[in-house]
C-alpha cells in the first residue's frame, strides 16, 4: 500500500462530479473494471498505467477492445485509433492529477485527450498515487516535467527533454510529444466518468 492519502482529492473530485473508488493494488483495479466492463467495445489510450495494470488481456475474453498499442491483424493504426474514439467505453490515465480535483494531460497525436473528452457512454481513468500532486500549478509541472520527458524517451523521441530527463524544453523538434494539453476542471456534461486512484506508483 502507497502512503498518500487520497481522502481530500477523492472529496473534490466527487464535488466536481466524478465517480470515485480507490484501490490498495492495481490487481483489485483491474479485477473491478474487468467485472465493471462486459460485452462492450472498449478503447484504451496510449496509456503506460493500462499496460501495467494489465487489463487488455482480460477485457479481450468477453469485449472487443480496441488498443494501437495491441495492433490486431489486418488492420492499420489510423484504423484501430478510429475504433479505440468510437468505441463505447473508453480507459486512459492521466498525466498528473491535483488534490483539488483538476486533472492534467499532455498528448501528441491528441486522440488521447479528445476522447477523454467527448464520445463515450463511459470513461475510466485509472491513477497512481505517483501522479498526485497538492494543486493544479504542481500537477501541471508534473506533467510537463515529469511525465512528458519519460514518454518520450519512451517512445524513442530524439527531444531534449527525452536525452535530458529534466525538464520541458518547449521544443520545436519534430519528435516532439507534448502538442497538445488538456485540463478537466470538472465532468463534462451529460457524460460519466469514473476515477480509479490506486494506492501504488504506476504510469509515468
Amino acid at each position: 500500500m502507497g502512503n498518500k492519502s487520497f481522502d481530500k482529492v477523492e472529496k473534490n473530485l466527487k464535488e466536481r462530479g466524478y465517480q470515485v473508488r480507490c484501490f490498495d493494488t492495481a490487481q483489485e483495479a483491474a479485477r473491478y473494471l474487468d467485472e465493471q466492463i462486459d460485452g462492450r467495445t472498449v478503447g484504451i489510450g496510449g496509456s503506460v498505467t493500462m499496460d501495467q495494470i494489465g487489463i487488455y488481456p482480460m477485457l479481450e475474453k468477453h469485449n472487443t477492445v480496441y488498443w494501437h498499442l495491441r495492433m490486431p491483424q489486418g488492420m492499420t493504426d489510423a484504423e484501430v485509433r478510429a475504433k479505440e474514439n468510437a468505441a463505447e467505453i473508453y480507459l486512459s490515465s492521466v498525466n498528473g492529477l491535483a488534490e483539488t480535483g483538476e486533472m492534467i494531460n499532455i498528448d501528441g497525436r491528441c486522440n488521447r485527450v479528445a476522447s477523454i473528452f467527448y464520445g463515450h457512454e463511459k470513461v475510466y481513468l485509472v491513477i497512481g498515487e505517483n501522479k498526485l500532486e497538492k494543486d493544479y500549478d504542481s500537477a501541471l509541472y508534473r506533467a510537463r516535467n515529469v511525465a512528458a520527458p519519460r514518454n518520450a524517451r519512451r517512445v524513442g523521441a530524439n527531444t531534449p527533454c527525452a536525452v535530458n530527463m529534466d525538464r520541458c524544453y518547449d521544443c520545436s523538434s519534430p519528435d516532439r510529444i507534448c502538442r497538445g494539453l488538456s485540463v478537466l476542471w470538472g465532468k463534462p456534461i451529460g457524460s460519466e466518468f469514473e476515477i480509479l486512484l490506486i494506492h501504488e506508483e504506476l504510469g509515468y
